[in-house]
């Protein structure tokens, strides 16, 4: 399998651009052991810092917690280097997040800078920088005011966009992907919180546990979902059987959750791995740069990093 990491993460070196898929491509790299690869690619981050602290941006971008998802890996950097500059950039990406960035009446940081609106990749992108930097509760703060505004209480799933401007969903469906960004980043939040926030610690891991008990009934037989988790007229997607199977393995590992996920897990896994091809393409995850259709992307290529990296862990 190492022949086939390499593979696809030289794959995805040759896709990063944005500013997410810079930060989720990053935390692969760190996460499945490519020290010197990350420190590059959080360099690159901090060189495309705006003046508002953003990191990675490219041109006119209008996301706002998309760059936080550098904010890790550029604290990374600043560990492996002792480079003060990494440091005083993850300082302005954060301070952009605590005191600039546009937020909902909640308080739930806006997804984007030209509307008011949250949507599921924010728990992904902005929560665990925030508790890698040491914001514990602001953290958990925002995985309450995304879950508020996004958890489908009927089905214990999220929505995708919570326009607050509307006060109703920019898009109500139950995105396979936003789910598994859902997932992936609360673990990633819980992991990071310190030992006197247990009782946060727990309550994260809980609703983890809940989405996952929520998604399970949607896996096929082959062990992927569709696009949108219960519409199966939708495509079949690869890229939320890793999010999730990355999810449950870090779990388990960590005795948060249930070792009877292992078989929900093991089987996306080996359905993912399936979706390799000869030049190291995760196939069929939703793909790049809309995001309505079955294709490639960065964060498909980033989640079979860190679902192998927790699997092998």
């Amino acid at each position: 399998m190492n022949h086939t990491v390499e593979k696809v993460k030289r794959a995805m070196m040759s896709m990063q651009r944005q500013s997410w898929e810079q930060g989720v491509a990053s935390q692969a790299l760190i996460e499945s052991g490519y020290k010197e690869d990350a420190v590059l690619l959080a360099h690159d981050a901090v060189v495309r810092q705006d003046s508002s602290g953003r990191l990675g941006v490219i041109g006119d971008e209008k996301a706002v917690t998309d760059a936080a998802s550098n904010g890790g890996p550029v604290l990374f950097a600043y560990k492996q280097t002792g480079n003060e500059e990494y440091k005083e950039a993850a300082e302005r990406m954060a301070n952009y997040l605590l005191n600039a960035a546009p937020r909902t009446e909640n308080g739930a940081l806006s997804h984007v800078n030209h509307l008011t609106q949250v949507w599921v990749d924010s728990f992904y992108m902005a929560p665990p920088f925030l508790a890698e930097a040491g914001y514990y509760e602001d953290a958990v703060a925002q995985v309450e005011r995304f879950r508020e505004l996004l958890l489908n209480k009927e089905k214990r799933m999220y929505a995708h966009i919570w326009d607050d401007g509307e006060k109703k969903f920019g898009r109500a469906d139950c995105w396979g992907v936003g789910n598994g960004w859902a997932a992936a980043g609360m673990i990633r939040v819980a992991r990071t919180l310190p030992d006197s926030m247990k009782a946060d610690k727990e309550r994260l891991i809980g609703y983890v546990r809940e989405l996952i008990e929520a998604c399970l009934p949607y896996q096929r037989e082959d062990g992927l979902f569709h696009d949108v988790l219960d519409h199966p007229d939708t495509f079949v997607e690869t890229n939320v059987a890793q999010m999730l199977a990355y999810a449950i393995f870090s779990g388990v590992k960590a005795g948060w959750l249930d070792a009877r996920y292992l078989d929900n897990a093991n089987r996306m896994r080996s359905a993912a791995q399936a979706k390799v091809d000869e030049y190291g393409f995760v196939r069929g995850v939703c793909g790049s740069p809309n995001f309505n259709r079955s294709g490639t992307a960065t964060e498909g290529q980033a989640f079979f990093l860190l679902m192998e990296s927790a699997a092998e862990s």
